[in-house]
């Protein structure tokens, strides 16, 4: 089963409540007003701070703030940034040395076109559409169509 990580799920959280209230938000802050432990969102907000998707200020002022809007932010970006590279299996885009069958695999290669197609289902679905409230009549989101490139 493909499945994001809990802390990937908190992050959007967390992104979709600096958006709402602007400006700069403390981690204490945004944990209560999201009700997720402190010490998580303080690690979600390390880790979209060190891939460069909010910005961490120092001082008496100091807290988060988003570097871009949540509708200029692809949702592939914040899963890259918690759970690392997009990808099914450990053979990706010509990865070596990270299967002990890669010698002899008969579809080694063969996932590259899946692995992209869903990294680009990903990157057309922005953070803002994910945190936006649903209408009541509203079904789900649109599903890209996946195409191998």
């Amino acid at each position: 089963m493909l499945r994001v990580s809990k802390l990937t799920d908190y992050a959007v959280v967390v992104l979709s409540r600096l958006e709402a209230e602007g400006g700069v938000q403390t981690a204490p802050g945004l944990a209560a007003a999201t009700g997720l432990a402190e010490p998580t969102v303080a690690k979600v907000l390390k880790m979209l701070a060190q891939a460069g998707l909010v910005e961490g200020l120092r001082g008496a002022r100091g807290g988060y703030k988003l570097v871009r809007p949540l509708g200029a932010l692809p949702l592939s970006e914040v899963i890259v940034a918690i759970d690392g590279p997009i990808a099914l299996t450990a053979c990706v885009d010509g990865g070596f040395g990270l299967c002990e069958a890669e010698h002899v695999c008969p579809v080694r290669g063969r996932w590259d076109p899946v692995n992209a197609a869903i990294r680009g289902a990903l990157s057309a679905i922005t953070v803002a559409e994910i945190a936006m409230p649903k209408p009541a009549n509203a079904m789900s989101l649109p599903v890209p169509v996946l195409v191998a490139e």
